[in-house]
C-alpha cells in the first residue's frame, strides 16, 4: 500500500476511534467519521468498504497485538480447556489495566454483545480458532455446539472485562480466577 493510503486509512481509524469511544457504535455514521477526518464523505467507503468494516479493522489493529502472540501460542501447543482460557483471558486482564485499554474493551463488548454483524479478517477475531481447540479437548463435541459455546463464553467473558457501565471497574485477580474456572466449566462438559 502507498503512504498517502496507509496515512489516509489511518486518519480515518483515528477519527473513527475518537467518535466511537465518546458516543458508541450507534451514534456514529460514516459521515460524521469523515467530518472528523477532514475527508471526502466517501472516504470510509472507498478505504473500508462500510461502517462495520471499519470499526472491525479499528478493533483489528488495537487489540489486536496485545492478542495475536497469546492466543498463536496456545493454537500451536496442546493445551487444555483451562489453560485456553487462561490465554484467552490473560490480554483481557493486560489491557483492563490500561485506561485506554478499557475504552478498546468497552467498544468490542459493545459490538459482541450487541450481535453486530461484524467483517472481521484477523484469525483471531473469529469463533473458527476457538471451536477447533475445543473440539480436540471434549470429546463428542459437534462443530456446532463448540461455536455455541464459545459464543456464550465470550459474551460472559467481555461482559465483564468491557461492560460499558461498569466504567473504570478493574477486576481482581480472584474475580479473574473465578470467571476462568466457569468459563473452562461451561465449555468442558462433555458433549452429546
Amino acid at each position: 500500500m502507498e503512504q498517502i493510503e496507509v496515512d489516509t486509512r489511518e486518519r480515518l481509524l483515528v477519527a473513527a476511534e475518537s467518535l466511537l469511544l465518546r458516543s458508541g457504535y450507534d451514534a456514529v455514521s460514516v459521515r460524521a467519521v469523515c467530518t472528523e477526518a477532514g475527508m471526502n464523505a466517501a472516504a470510509v467507503h472507498y478505504h473500508f468498504g462500510s461502517k462495520e468494516r471499519l470499526v472491525a479493522a479499528l478493533l483489528e489493529a488495537r487489540l489486536g497485538p496485545a492478542w495475536l502472540e497469546p492466543v498463536s501460542r496456545m493454537d500451536a501447543e496442546s493445551l487444555g480447556v483451562r489453560e485456553i482460557v487462561d490465554g484467552v483471558v490473560a490480554p483481557l486482564v493486560t489491557m483492563a489495566d490500561d485506561p485506554a485499554g478499557r475504552l478498546y474493551l468497552h467498544l468490542l463488548a459493545r459490538v459482541v454483545l450487541g450481535r453486530r454483524e461484524m467483517a472481521w479478517t484477523g484469525r483471531w477475531f473469529t469463533l473458527d480458532p476457538f471451536v477447533e481447540m475445543l473440539r480436540r479437548n471434549v470429546s463428542g463435541l459437534s462443530v456446532s455446539e463448540a461455536r455455541q459455546r464459545w459464543a456464550l463464553a465470550f459474551e460472559l467473558i467481555l461482559g465483564q472485562f468491557g461492560d460499558p457501565l461498569a466504567g473504570d471497574r478493574v477486576l481482581s485477580a480472584r474475580q479473574v480466577e473465578s470467571l476462568c474456572r466457569f468459563v473452562s466449566a461451561g465449555l468442558s462438559e462433555e458433549g452429546e
